[in-house]
């Protein structure tokens, strides 16, 4: 694929993990991820309590509970409970990973994220670099 074509593909995927993203109940940042493999989707996440949990992702003082799962968690985990697999994939996310999830990441085979957004701490990006995944910042969505 022409290089002109896959920016075309990732700022749409991106688009897409945005929209994703605003089913979040998070207050203080709505994240959305996607896996793409073979030009498909195979799975989608955001951030939000695990299931069974109430949808509130902040405490009474406004921090966020520990046992919220961050978007791209929560994606590779659907992968994980279904027949496909991550191996060869694209992590399409709004939020740079953390330095955690980038660990899952790259466990999970992911060989290419790409972000629209860095997130304060860039560790997780140094980590995933460190480790041979492929890493993006794409911050005009515009088609």
């Amino acid at each position: 694929m022409s290089k002109e074509k896959q920016l075309r593909y990732d700022k749409a995927y991106l688009r897409i993990a945005q929209e994703w993203g605003k089913l979040s109940h998070c207050k203080r940042k709505q994240v959305g991820a996607l896996i793409v493999k073979d030009r498909m989707i195979i799975s989608d996440g955001y951030n939000g309590t695990p299931t069974g949990f109430e949808n509130y992702c902040e405490d009474d003082e406004g921090y966020t509970k520990w046992y919220v799962l961050h978007a791209e968690a929560n994606a590779i985990s659907k992968v994980a409970s279904s027949t496909q697999s991550c191996k060869g994939a694209t992590l399409y996310i709004t939020l740079s990973p953390c330095k955690e999830c980038s660990k899952l990441i790259h466990q999970a085979g992911i060989i290419r994220v790409v972000y629209s957004q860095a997130y304060k701490d860039d560790s997780g990006i140094k980590f995933l670099q460190k480790a041979g995944v492929e890493v993006s910042l794409i911050q005009d969505l515009k088609a």
